[in-house]
């Protein structure tokens, strides 16, 4: 990449363990929500730098991504080592196509997200789009513990912004949790819960999904949706699911 710019560290949290977001300013160009940058560190004479999805408003600062540290990798155990005042290097420019430009307005959209596949969809529901295109958005946030269900304020105030418009659904796997579902997105769909809790259903005539998170319910949730006659979307084929796929 021969974008690179350099980014101030300016905020650092620490939701749980190994569980972080980092904040940054840096001269960045204009960015459409859901798209992503490159975030870099230069590690023994080598710039390291893997895709992350911005989690900031378009037009917003700080930068903001969200990430889980992977002890053995070689990028993140640096990377949540930064405290403010640190420096790293950016792309300037973002990429990706996990946007809502080319979908087509219907009445409901479901973002399913995994882990820190949330992030992503914080920029897109702090932008105009999905309200401009879609009555009802409901958020289903899949995580193991009740812990790693981040950024309950920011979806709070996104729900007290739009009024009747938008729902949020918890789902922990590993343990109960009080205003949880129990179980992975994925049996929630098959058996019927998630779409009896939420009141509303999936299907290609009124629903558009969006999928970011782990590959295994990526590739799980698609066979759901085909088997119910929705098509992946597509820029040049309008389809009823987007896909985003963290390695």
């Amino acid at each position: 990449m021969k974008d690179w710019v350099e980014a101030r560290v300016v905020g650092k949290h620490r939701w749980t363990e190994g569980l972080y977001s980092l904040q940054f300013e840096a001269p960045i160009t204009d960015f459409v929500a859901g798209q992503y940058i490159k975030v870099a560190l230069d590690i023994e004479g080598e710039r390291v730098g893997r895709p992350y999805s911005l989690v900031n408003a378009p037009g917003e600062q700080p930068i903001e991504i969200f990430f889980n540290e992977v002890p053995q990798g070689p990028l993140t155990p640096p990377l949540s080592a930064l405290n403010p005042g640190d420096r790293v290097w950016l792309t300037a420019t973002a990429s990706g196509i996990f946007t809502l430009e080319s979908v087509q307005p219907t009445r409901d959209l479901w973002m399913l997200a995994t882990g820190t596949g949330l992030g992503v969809y914080l920029s897109i529901l702090r932008s105009p789009d999905p309200w401009r295109l879609f009555e009802r958005v409901i958020l289903v946030h899949g995580v193991r513990q009740g812990a790693d269900l981040a950024y309950s304020e920011t979806l709070d105030e996104i729900a007290g912004r739009y009024p009747g418009r938008f729902t949020r659904v918890a789902a922990v796997s590993r343990e109960p949790w009080p205003t949880a579902l129990s179980g992975r997105i994925t049996d929630l769909l098959t058996g019927g819960e998630l779409e009896r809790h939420v009141g509303l259903t999936i299907d290609s005539t009124t629903s558009h999904v969006m999928l970011c998170g782990n590959s295994a319910m990526i590739k799980d949730a698609k066979v759901i949706l085909e088997a119910r006659g929705l098509v992946r979307h597509r820029r040049q084929a309008p389809g009823h699911y987007t896909t985003e796929q963290y390695h």
